[in-house]
């Protein structure tokens, strides 16, 4: 068999073995492409009112227990904090993907969301449909995309080399 018809079949069918994971990883990296610029995706960071953090741990979870969307009542119901003192700011993810900010001084909420970034990265690498999926279809997808991009280019370059023989006077 010719390396160009191999490449073909090889490149057709390889396409379709990845369409859905290549689909799911392209629309979720699309929009954590967009993630700072729209909302929906992820909060816009606030400010605090003046620049430097001196919250005590115990008001902050007091804080956050408040809203109720948040669905604290310990810390064990709190995935991470992300302290930023240059903006005065703590940003308290929760357990449930909801994401509080608060002044890091007064301790008020600046603002109450929903973040669906981290939900879209597991999306994205597959690890949101089971932790095999991550190993045993995406990452075999990103192999097999990685042989499309190869044989794509070889497809495209076959042509080329053809008419370049032929300009040069080699049949």
């Amino acid at each position: 068999m010719k390396a160009s018809v191999w490449t073909r079949k090889l490149h057709r069918h390889g396409s379709i073995l990845i369409a859905a994971p290549l689909l799911v990883v392209l629309v979720s990296g699309l929009l954590l492409q967009l993630k700072k610029d729209w909302s929906w995706v992820q909060p816009p960071t606030q400010r605090g009112a003046v620049a430097e953090v001196n919250l005590p741990w115990a008001q902050v979870l007091e804080a956050t227990r408040a809203v109720a969307e948040a669905e604290v009542a310990t810390w064990a119901d709190i995935d991470r904090l992300d302290v930023r003192p240059e903006r005065g700011l703590i940003k308290v993810r929760c357990a449930n993907g909801w994401e509080v900010q608060l002044d890091g001084t007064t301790g008020s909420v600046l603002s109450s969301e929903k973040r669906r970034s981290d939900w879209l990265e597991s999306l994205h690498d597959g690890s949101w449909f089971h932790p095999a999926a991550k190993l045993w279809v995406f990452l075999p997808a990103g192999l097999i995309l990685t042989g499309l991009w190869f044989t794509g280019l070889y497809l495209w370059w076959l042509p080329v080399s053809v008419r370049r023989k032929r300009r040069r006077g080699n049949p």
